[in-house]
């Protein structure tokens, strides 16, 4: 399984990212996780939010253009090598990584946690849990 990632296109110009956050902040969606990536005219803003249905139905009415992404949400022990530990899987079972980002969220203190974007989100999740790491699930990300 993965979860939902949206991302948001929004102008590279000042207030951009301010009027993003500000819509999903009045109708009360709250933020797990936020890359941005820019170009000279645009932004893609890839975000991970607490309630999906929410958060896009907001982002539609507001006129932003949006897309829904399966990424990989994956806890990461919080120890030296515990990040290598999870890409060793995925070359392990030949997984491109097409991006990453981490993300704060739950109460675990013992684990880190990131999202990756691959190309087969259901042969990392599969590898990632046959070798005992956790994978996250959409429910998850709304509990945190």
């Amino acid at each position: 399984m993965s979860i939902k990632q949206i991302s948001v296109f929004v102008e590279n110009t000042p207030g951009a990212l301010y009027g993003l956050t500000g819509v999903l902040a009045q109708h009360k969606v709250d933020l797990r996780a936020l890359s941005l990536a820019e170009t000279n005219e645009f932004g893609i803003v890839r975000i991970i939010v607490d309630n999906l249905y929410q958060a896009t139905t907001v982002l539609k009415e507001a006129g932003y253009v949006h897309s829904l992404t399966p990424v990989v949400g994956v806890a990461i022990p919080d120890v030296p090598g515990g990040l290598n530990r999870v890409l060793q899987v995925l070359t392990d079972v030949k997984v491109n990584i097409e991006y990453m980002y981490a993300f704060l969220g739950g109460k675990d203190a013992d684990h880190a946690y990131m999202i990756f974007r691959v190309a087969d989100a259901d042969a990392a999740t599969a590898a990632l849990n046959a070798r005992g790491i956790r994978t996250l699930e959409q429910d998850d990300v709304e509990r945190m």
